[in-house]
């Protein structure tokens, strides 16, 4: 509830009007101040009249005035700037600073509408607590909103790419590559196809790169598919063979098979066919970053993602049976999602490295530029009466699902606040 009484003090929503501390003394609220997410009070640089006198400085707010000890606030010197403590509870009538000053308290009561508000979408069962309010939410007002969720999603996947970079010495490749591993996954197997990348360095995969069968059989290999000796399968026997042997060159341990997931999917998205997908797209090119800079548009891109594999794989999902005769290169969708997921964020990124505001640019001109993606999160909300016309529509939706609907974040997303306080 603490947060509920930091929100009504930041968006003053509570009666307005002259209030009385606890000791009965006029005052007026002029500005609450700057929310303070570190250590420290809650609110900085705020400013209120008591009486006829501006006080400036800063305001601490508990659900209970006695947690001002419970949290030892008396023996901190950093509190002794603050000139008003709220609570909803008055359970005590005075409070001290460390320097043994008695400091002002008000009983702030949130207002019953909010209250109710709050606590219905705190604990709605639905994914999405205002699913059923949001056509209520003006266009114009929308609009602000995914603008900034876009941002902030470009942000977050910033801020991972540029720890991975570290992590690498500032090698964009490999980072390109362990992103685009990653999303290879789809989704189910994210984290498993980033572990492959990251147990299969990209140096030992271009010095084979004139191989088909060795690169294919060091990706399958280090996925654990080819542990198993008695296969009896032409292909399999020679894919394990090579990899025997560049497993023992390069000291290679593979991974453990089960973290791959195959239940309840696709045969095209079967493991074996995205591993083979992404062996090729790896295999072919020297400089996988260097190499899309330049690119900049839908189609670049789509070309970019073109599969060269054995012949093998047009007659097989997998080693155990052959299957009817059908191309296993990636669908346009498929090719979508990995352009939105691994391209898009790199640019953004790598312009945020180089200070360089052309590749930001050209990031959120392709996002906006591009189709929006289809899965359950744009179905729902686009059901609920939100406009999705592109993709920097779509990533701005999983933006705001992921990050506030599901974390039930609703008095900081600007769709909460506007049904909060109506």
């Amino acid at each position: 509830m603490e947060t509920l009484l930091h929100y009504v003090w930041k968006h003053k929503l509570y009666e307005s009007g002259i209030f009385q501390t606890s000791e009965g003394i006029s005052f007026e609220v002029i500005d609450p101040g700057i929310y303070n997410s570190c250590a420290g009070p809650d609110f900085f640089n705020a400013k209120i009249k008591i009486e006829d006198k501006v006080w400036a400085g800063n305001i601490e707010i508990h659900t209970a005035s006695s947690e001002w000890y419970k949290h030892k606030h008396e023996k901190d010197k950093a509190y002794n700037s603050v000139i008003l403590h709220v609570v909803e509870k008055m359970d005590m009538p005075e409070i001290l600073d460390e320097s043994g000053r008695s400091i002002p308290q008000w009983q702030m009561k949130i207002p019953n509408h909010v209250e109710i508000n709050y606590l219905f979408l705190l604990n709605s069962d639905s994914s999405i607590p205002c699913l059923e309010n949001l056509s209520e939410i003006p266009e114009i007002y929308l609009s602000d909103w995914k603008n900034a969720l876009l941002i902030e999603r470009l942000e977050r996947k910033t801020n991972f790419l540029l720890q991975l970079l570290a992590d690498y010495q500032n090698d964009w490749n490999e980072v390109f590559y362990i992103i685009l591993a990653r999303n290879f996954g789809f989704g189910i197997n994210n984290d498993a196809f980033e572990r492959l990348a990251k147990s299969l360095p990209l140096k030992i995969v271009l010095k084979h790169q004139n191989s088909i069968l060795q690169v294919e059989a060091l990706f399958l290999g280090q996925a654990g598919l080819l542990k198993e000796e008695d296969i009896a399968d032409e292909y399999y026997q020679k894919l394990r063979t090579e990899y025997l042997f560049l497993q023992n060159k390069y000291g290679l341990k593979p991974l453990d098979v089960y973290i791959f997931k195959s239940l309840r999917i696709r045969p095209n998205n079967f493991p074996h066919i995205k591993i083979v997908q992404l062996a090729s797209l790896v295999r072919k090119k020297q400089g996988l970053f260097s190499d899309i800079l330049n690119l900049s548009d839908w189609d670049e891109f789509r070309s970019l993602f073109i599969s060269d594999f054995d012949e093998y794989w047009l007659t097989h999902y997998h080693f155990e049976k052959t299957s009817a005769r059908k191309p296993k290169q990636l669908g346009a969708q498929a090719v979508h999602v990995l352009v939105i997921n691994t391209i898009i964020p790199l640019f953004f990124a790598y312009g945020k490295k180089k200070n360089t505001e052309a590749f930001e640019k050209k990031a959120i001109h392709l996002l906006e530029s591009g189709k929006p993606e289809k899965n359950f999160i744009i179905t729902l909300l686009s059901r609920a009466g939100i406009k999705i016309e592109n993709a920097g529509d779509s990533q701005a939706m999983i933006q705001l699902k992921r990050e506030y609907c599901e974390k039930r974040k609703c008095i900081f997303c600007r769709i909460g606040h506007k049904l909060l306080s109506r």
